[in-house]
């Protein structure tokens, strides 16, 4: 990824620093089990990890002539270990290397990733019940409902990013699999206790059936995951663009002091950390179905799918990364109106409350058909004209049968519309 969305702890992990560091244990391990079951020499497995070294540039003019990657890593690495690197890479393949530091790869960066999430689920829960009870309208189609509260929902995006966590939590431990099994994966040439060796030191499972790579519809699971989160990023993001809106203006990012919004109009406050993570929420999801695509490979291996997760395994991971930490602070920050939000309630004279009444008329015996043209013609009048919607209930002869004035002003109340969110707060937060 570009530096403008790249974190440096999370780029770390798709350096090539990183990359043969990791090869060069996943080499010195299986030296050392090969050793131990008497392959090679103790001398030679000692030799690895006393003199074994590598330089990247060298690694790289190697490759320009063998167009091999794994061959200029083994051919550099034997210019420093000397004449034992001949034992280096026993019975091996070279997708041994790769998926196998694929896997630490991507458990290291789903590390980073689920303590980005474990700050961006204590920002909203925070902010969630800091704004417990504040009133807000509800909206479907965009339009007003009922009335909720803000905390709740921001409660209902905390509940999806925990959901999420779980996930990749799952997903963490099924990338988690290490493949030292040679040639199209059965272990001709190397015992399995090798595999099982490298596999506990670098914090992995032996893959059970790796065909010579680790099956990759493990890959496509941790994409798809990243992608679920990437989305849940973007159904936040897009609720604050609407909420920040002029017309609407219940809650909005926070302004620096010198920040501009726009080179042209001095006044404008643009939603552009939530409109920018949708658009990295995209690049994440570009990530899925590549990944899917890779599950189908040619008999026991080919590389296909090789050049697509060089690509998309720093760029999704890095992305989310960013994206996650922008959302945190963009949460963390966001400025909330309350007053707003109670103007934008009363805007339309009480029609919030139209299924209240709609429920009330058929309890005193009108019929739900004839209740709901009743509410709905003084509502529409509402919409049309203005006024106030208990009132013209009220002089309403049909209504009225039924149903007092006195019996129906409580029903205009807010606090009957949040009277559970205590109890949806429990569900959600467990507390």
């Amino acid at each position: 990824m570009i530096p403008r969305y790249t974190r440096p702890e999370m780029a770390r992990i798709w350096e090539p620093e990183n990359r043969f560091r990791i090869w060069f244990e996943i080499e010195a391990h299986a030296c050392d089990a090969q050793a131990e079951l008497g392959v090679i020499p103790k001398e030679a497995a000692a030799a690895v990890w006393e003199r074994g070294k590598w330089e990247i540039d060298r690694i790289d003019e190697i490759e320009r002539e063998t167009r091999h990657d794994v061959i200029a890593f083994l051919t550099n690495l034997a210019e420093h270990v000397g004449p034992e690197a001949r034992f280096v890479h026993q019975g091996m393949t070279s997708s041994d290397v790769l998926d196998t530091c694929l896997a630490v790869q991507m458990t290291q960066a789903a590390d980073l990733l689920l303590d980005d999430m474990d700050k961006l689920l204590a920002v909203l829960k925070r902010r969630a019940y800091e704004h417990k009870d504040t009133v807000t309208i509800g909206r479907s189609h965009g339009i007003h409902a009922e009335p909720t509260t803000f905390g709740l929902k921001l409660a209902g995006h905390y509940a999806a990013f925990a959901r999420g966590r779980e996930r990749l939590v799952q997903a963490r431990a099924d990338i988690a699999t290490c493949a030292i099994s040679g040639a199209v994966g059965t272990f001709a040439n190397i015992d399995p206790r090798v595999e099982q060796h490298v596999a506990a030191k670098m914090g992995l499972t032996p893959e059970p059936v790796s065909t010579q790579v680790i099956p990759r519809d493990r890959h496509a699971f941790y994409f798809s995951v990243l992608g679920v989160i990437a989305s849940s990023i973007e159904n936040l993001a897009v609720e604050i663009r609407h909420l920040q809106r002029t017309e609407v203006r219940e809650a909005e990012e926070y302004f620096h002091p010198g920040q501009k919004g726009s080179s042209a109009m001095p006044h404008k406050r643009n939603p552009v950390l939530s409109e920018n993570l949708t658009g990295l929420a995209r690049i994440v999801r570009a990530a899925v179905v590549p990944a899917l695509e890779n599950v189908a490979l040619w008999h026991e291996r080919d590389i296909s799918h090789s050049s697509v997760e060089r690509m998309f395994g720093p760029d999704a991971t890095v992305t989310l990364d960013f994206a996650l930490a922008r959302l945190t602070g963009m949460m963390d920050k966001l400025v909330v109106y309350p007053e707003r939000m109670q103007k934008n309630l009363d805007d339309l004279g009480g029609l919030v409350f139209s299924q209240r009444v709609l429920l009330a008329l058929t309890q005193a015996g009108m019929s739900r058909e004839d209740s709901y043209k009743a509410v709905q013609r003084n509502a529409m009048q509402v919409w049309e004209k203005g006024g106030n919607f208990l009132d013209l209930l009220s002089s309403d002869a049909d209504v009225a049968k039924h149903i007092s004035r006195e019996t129906l002003a409580p029903m205009f109340d807010m606090t009957y519309h949040t009277k559970n969110v205590d109890m949806v707060f429990k569900r959600v937060f467990g507390e």
